[in-house]
């Protein structure tokens, strides 16, 4: 059914719920995983932005692939591609899943910027809505909840 899934991650603990179930369905439909992190760049950041601050937010978003990389990895999923990009954010996903004929996106209802007030965070809604293939969203799952806490 999935040749390739696609999951975006920023490090939340949302991005890592949504790791683990592209795992799991890649693992399922001996499927490839496509691990990626956008680091948002629109004109006005990119021209206020440190070079330090970006190699700051790369090395956060390579940890952030490679954490969901090694996962999927050690339980048994053995084309695992990465890959961190510049951009804004829906809009890298989509082409990324584009570029490399992905049968699935899997994101989570909230990254780092996630409000809890709000139903769908602004990454997850619009690639939601302008994807033309299946997208997955995954609820955000706090470390108490996954252990069955509430």
């Amino acid at each position: 059914m999935y040749h390739t899934v696609l999951v975006a991650t920023d490090g939340s603990w949302c991005s890592e719920a949504a790791g683990d179930h592209a795992i799991d369905l890649a693992r399922e439909y001996d499927a490839s995983l496509r691990v990626i992190s956008v680091i948002e760049m629109d004109v006005a950041f990119s021209e206020s932005i440190s070079e330090q601050m970006l190699a700051d937010l790369e090395q956060r978003s390579e940890k952030a692939v490679e954490t969901i990389a090694t996962r999927a990895r050690d339980r048994g999923v053995t084309d695992v591609e990465t890959a961190v990009v510049r951009g804004t954010a829906h809009r890298a996903i989509l082409d990324d899943a584009r570029e490399h004929d992905v049968d699935l996106i899997v994101v989570g209802t909230h990254g780092r910027r996630g409000l809890d007030r709000l139903l769908l965070g602004s990454v997850a809604e619009r690639v939601l809505r302008t994807a033309d293939l299946p997208v997955m969203v995954v609820r955000e799952q706090k470390p108490e909840e996954a252990d069955g806490a509430t």
